[in-house]
Parts: structure tokens; C-alpha cells; sequence
């Protein structure tokens, strides 16, 4: 049985319909466990998954031939907005796209994959363990593609429109001047999408379209705040995943106490807590950027403090 939403189901993603008729007809779909219900119970499913996982979507788009510092900002600038509820929308391809999901899944984030080919092909093929981790994590395989059918070289840019019809936002990491990443951009200007995209060296092949696209109005991020500062001024009140809610200490769980305490005594660096803690470096820099982007520390230079 193939999971399939058409164009005029009431489950079908409303942002992407919003883009007339380059909205596909119908989207063929994989979720965890699909597979192995019946048509009703499918249906039930896609219709409660829909309902959140496509309420706040950031498209996420790189070059292929990512550099060690676009790998770096994605995984923090990504990581962090996953972590905050956002869902990463990208198109599995290798380089940016495959680490927009990795940062996604590395935070328990959810995140969705546009593919160029049938939904029962996986391709890149080396890319298996990624794509089955999408699933296991709430996850989305998407293509408007049925069975096996190869990519071709023009289901990538129809593909890319998936991307930005999904999304409220669409962010850039590393483009050259001609890449499919600015096709993406394009059609989200296009679709009247806002655009973030990350500066990089004037000096960097791949760095060219992004500074471009600040040049011509997208805005300039630097932090995962930029990106959430504006989701969250278009909540609705009743949506409160993302609203930043002042916590007292005493609601703290200890391990953030333990820091906060830590950082009350003195300004620390990552791998001075690290050694404190017994914690590696990795794990411990994602729990500090929550804790940074909920207002309890900041970090100047390279130390945190704790904010009174």
C-alpha cells in the first residue's frame, strides 16, 4: 500500500497549497509504521502527524561541497532551532542537506525529506541509516514521485520548490553564485517566504550567493536567535512551543542548577565545565545552548555567565 495525500485532502500541507499551481497534485509519503496499517488508519495518522509536524517548518538549504565552517554553522545554528520545535525541512541530498537532518535528529528534533526520486527509492543509497533515522524520529519522507523512479536532473529544482512551498522560512548556508540552494531561495522569494542566510568569507567560492542574497534583503543571521526571534513574533498566543517563558530557579531540574551555580562562582569555558562535569564537550554544548536561548546564561568570548 503507498501512503498518498492529493492536492484536495484536507491533510495536504495548507502552506504548500498556497503556492497555486505549482503545489503537486499529490504527495506520496512515508512515516514510521505506515506501512503496516490499513487505509483508515493511515489516514488517522497522517492527519494528526500533519497537524503538527508542518505547523512551523524552516527550509534549510547548502552547497554539496560544504566547508568545515558551513558544517559548523549548520550544526549549531540548525541544531538549536530543531531543538526549539522548529521543523527542518530539506532535500537529503549529501552536503548541506543531509547535515540540516543530522542536526535535526542529533537534538531529537524532527525533520522532514524531500526527495528526487520515487518514495521507494533512497538515494543517495549510501544514505540508508539517514533516512531510516528520519523515520524512527518522527520524521517524513516525501516525494510527489510514486515506486521506484530514478532522479533525474530536473526533479532536482521541482524538487526544491517542495522545500520552499513547505516552509515559513527558508535559511542558507554556503551557496555558490549559480547553485540549486539559490533556486531554492528564488522560488521562496517568490512564494513570498522569508529568507535567512549566513555570511561567509568574500574570499569563498561557496560563500558568493549567500552574501549576494544579504546584499539584495535576506536577512544577515549570526545566531539561532534570529531565526526564532521571528517564528516567534507569528505564534499564535495558544501555540507556546516556541514562546521563551521566564523559569524561577527552583523549577530547574539539577543539572542546570549545577551550572548556574557553577557559572554564579565564576565565568567558565566549555571545556572547563566539561571537566567539572564529566560530560562530553558535545553533549554539554547543547544543553548550554538551551539554556542560552532561554535567557538563564550568555556566553562572551569564549566563557558562559551566568545572567542575574
Amino acid at each position: 500500500m503507498e501512503n498518498i495525500i492529493y492536492r484536495d485532502d484536507e491533510n495536504y500541507p495548507k502552506l504548500l497549497k498556497e503556492i497555486g499551481k505549482q503545489a503537486p497534485k499529490q504527495l506520496y509519503y512515508k512515516i514510521y509504521g505506515s506501512s503496516h496499517l490499513d487505509f483508515e488508519e493511515s489516514k488517522l495518522l497522517t492527519s494528526n502527524r500533519a497537524q503538527d509536524i508542518f505547523n512551523n517548518c524552516l527550509g534549510v538549504v547548502g552547497s554539496r561541497k560544504l566547508t568545515h565552517y558551513g558544517e559548523r554553522v549548520i550544526e549549531k545554528l540548525v541544531g538549536e532551532v530543531a531543538m526549539a520545535g522548529i521543523t527542518i525541512v530539506s532535500g537529503f541530498m549529501y552536503g548541506g542537506d543531509a547535515e540540516a537532518h543530522k542536526a535535526a535528529l542529533k537534538v531529537g528534533g524532527r525533520t522532514i525529506a524531500i526527495m528526487p526520486c520515487g518514495i521507494d527509492r533512497i538515494s543517495p543509497e549510501d544514505q540508508e541509516d539517514l533516512y531510516n533515522e528520519i523515520l524512527e524520529n518522527d520524521g517524513m519522507i516525501i516525494s510527489e514521485y510514486e515506486g521506484d523512479m530514478l532522479p533525474a536532473l530536473w526533479t532536482y529544482p521541482r524538487r526544491n520548490r517542495i522545500v520552499a512551498g513547505l516552509s515559513k522560512a527558508v535559511l542558507v548556508i554556503e551557496a555558490g553564485e549559480k547553485s540549486g540552494s539559490l533556486i531554492t531561495a528564488n522560488l521562496a522569494k517568490k512564494f513570498k517566504r522569508k529568507i535567512f542566510a549566513v555570511p561567509g568569507p568574500i574570499t569563498s567560492s561557496v560563500s558568493r550567493g549567500t552574501n549576494m542574497l544579504i546584499k539584495e534583503g535576506a536577512e544577515m543571521v549570526t545566531d539561532a536567535k534570529d531565526i526564532l526571534r521571528w517564528f516567534r513574533a507569528r505564534l499564535k498566543k495558544k501555540d507556546v512551543a516556541l514562546k521563551a517563558m521566564p523559569v524561577h530557579l527552583s523549577n530547574r531540574v539539577p543539572f542546570e542548577k549545577q551550572i548556574l551555580a557553577f557559572l554564579e562562582r565564576e565565568p567558565l569555558t566549555v571545556d572547563e565545565m566539561s571537566r567539572d562535569l564529566e560530560m562530553p564537550v558535545s553533549e554539554l554544548g547543547v544543553k548550554l545552548s538551551m539554556m542560552e536561548m532561554q535567557g538563564l546564561i550568555e556566553m562572551k568570548g569564549d566563557k558562559y555567565y551566568n545572567i542575574k
